[in-house]
Order: structure tokens, then C-alpha cells, then sequence
């Protein structure tokens, strides 16, 4: 279970304001990647709702979204998206980066100041000008992270459930435009969407195969 080591290392409880950031969506089809930067102010670390942080992916789809809904109401946070258009003019580590930026702008906003450290899930870094660390298997290890990775993970799943009606027949609302068996055979027999990132290989090969018919 992650904990709050890493922001007590990093100085959270003597007034170092600490975030942390995880992105979701970046293996996916479709649909865009998402970001979110979150900050546990430190008079919340024994708030039992703390304790119910983990990796969103070891989660029930219930008990994430009711963690989520709870940490929204009660933490500062921000979110950041980039576009399938972005993804595809900049590639996925990029618009993951862009993503990032954007989630740390809308904490920033939310705040009134930038976070004095950003400890970042994985072992690559954005550009910002705010220090950071990044930390693999962060959303096992830092609360901060596995709270922002509940937050975007709902965020972005929320998003493809609304694609999903726009886009009927690929099953977005269960696969979140990752690509399974459904999601692929879709992608066979109704086409391509504006939604699809077309710098994937198994999309981009599917552009090719209707264009040869």
C-alpha cells in the first residue's frame, strides 16, 4: 500500500507543499491521455480516507469511483488532458509530458501557487520549472500519486463513457479504448474514428487496409 513517506522525506509536514502526478490512457487506441497532480496537505495524513488511497488499478470500478468522488471534495487537485490530434503530432510520451503540465497548472491555479515538489510516477520527467522526482511504481509507493492516479483514471473513464455514445459499437465504456478483441474487431468492421490515434500501429494499419480496398 503506498504511504506518505516520500512527502514526509521531501519535507511535507515542515511546509514543503509536495503533489503528486500520474498519468492514465497511455496505451489506449483512442481517446486522449490524462494527467492529474494532487497534494495531501498533511493535516489530512491520518484522515482515514487516506488510508483507502492505492494504485487505481487495484481497485474495484466502485470503490475507485467513491475514493475519487471523496478525494475531488476534500484535497487540492488538478487535471490535464491532451487531445488524440496532440498524440498524434507529438507522439504518446510527449502529449503524456503535455498532459502532466497541464494537470500541474490546474493545482497551480487551484492553489494560488505552485507546489514546491512534484514527486512524479514512472522514471521519466516532464519539463517544469518546479523541482521533481520521479518515482517508479509511484502509485504503489506515494500516496500523492495513487491519489492522483484515482483521480485521472475516473476522469478519463468518465470521458470515453461520454465518446462512447458518440461513437456506439466499439465499447468504450467497458475497454476505455484500449485495444481488446472488441475494441479491434470494431475497428475491422465499422472503421475509424476522429477519436482513434492514428500513430498507433494496429490504427494505422487499419487506415491502410481501407484505403486498399
Amino acid at each position: 500500500m503506498p504511504d506518505l513517506s516520500l512527502e514526509i522525506d521531501a519535507g511535507s509536514n515542515l511546509g514543503t507543499l509536495v503533489a503528486g502526478i500520474d498519468e492514465v490512457g497511455r496505451g489506449p487506441l483512442a481517446g486522449p491521455v490524462a494527467a492529474a497532480a494532487a497534494c495531501i496537505p498533511p493535516s489530512l495524513y491520518a484522515d482515514p480516507l487516506i488510508a483507502e488511497v492505492n494504485d487505481s488499478k487495484k481497485l474495484s470500478i466502485a470503490r475507485r469511483d467513491a475514493i475519487a468522488a471523496r478525494l475531488r471534495e476534500t484535497i487540492p487537485f488538478g487535471i490535464g488532458i491532451a487531445e488524440v490530434e496532440e498524440i498524434d503530432r507529438i507522439n504518446i510520451l510527449q502529449a503524456t509530458f503535455l498532459a502532466m503540465g497541464r494537470a500541474v497548472a490546474a493545482l497551480t491555479a487551484s492553489l494560488g501557487s505552485p507546489p514546491d515538489l512534484c514527486l512524479v510516477d514512472g522514471n521519466r520527467l516532464p519539463r517544469l520549472e518546479i523541482p521533481m522526482w520521479p518515482v517508479i511504481k509511484g502509485d504503489q509507493r506515494s500516496a500523492s500519486i495513487a491519489a492522483a492516479s484515482i483521480i485521472a483514471k475516473v476522469h478519463r473513464d468518465a470521458i470515453m463513457k461520454a465518446l462512447a455514445g458518440r461513437h456506439p459499437g466499439y465499447g468504450w465504456e467497458r475497454n476505455a479504448g484500449y485495444g481488446t478483441a472488441e475494441h479491434r474487431t470494431a475497428i475491422a468492421t465499422l472503421g475509424v474514428t476522429p477519436q482513434h490515434r492514428r500513430s498507433f500501429r494496429p490504427v494505422r494499419e487499419a487506415v491502410s487496409a481501407a484505403r486498399t480496398c
